[in-house]
């Protein structure tokens, strides 16, 4: 849900209307844990909401980001990765290849589950992408 509703329900209530007026895909908020966005899927589908939903998948490559980021969105970071931060947030070269990996393994976790939108956020860093687009070259056709 967004980060300023106090309760789900009235989300979902709020993106029903949307979706009835018009909304013809939905683009998530960034998560790092799938089964949130599993969750959102299921509460949706609930409501009879069966447009897209692009899912939004930021790969955290430096440790000031993911702080900002979290503060940013209200989200938090499920325990395997705030390993990952915690282990690798003062080495530069092994956070960004860690978030890389992260968010890699995260996107074929989405694929393997049937959601077929995704969006990176890489906060302009195109090299990211193109790393992550790499590393699923043979799953991604």
């Amino acid at each position: 849900g967004h980060v300023e509703c106090e309760h789900k329900s009235d989300d979902i209530g709020y993106l029903k209307d949307k979706v009835d007026r018009g909304c013809d895909f939905l683009t998530t908020q960034m998560f790092f844990d799938n089964n949130v966005l599993y969750n959102f899927l299921y509460r949706i589908m609930m409501k009879d909401i069966r447009v897209p939903v692009v899912a939004g998948v930021m790969p955290v490559t430096n440790s000031r980001q993911i702080k900002r980021s979290c503060e940013l969105s209200g989200t938090t970071l499920p325990p395997r990765f705030q390993a990952i931060a915690d282990k690798f947030s003062d080495n530069p070269k092994a956070m960004r290849q860690a978030g890389i990996a992260y968010a890699t393994e995260q996107i074929i976790d989405l694929i393997s589950n049937g959601v077929t939108h995704i969006h990176l956020y890489t906060m302009n860093k195109p090299d990211i992408a193109a790393q992550i687009m790499s590393n699923l070259s043979d799953i991604i056709r």
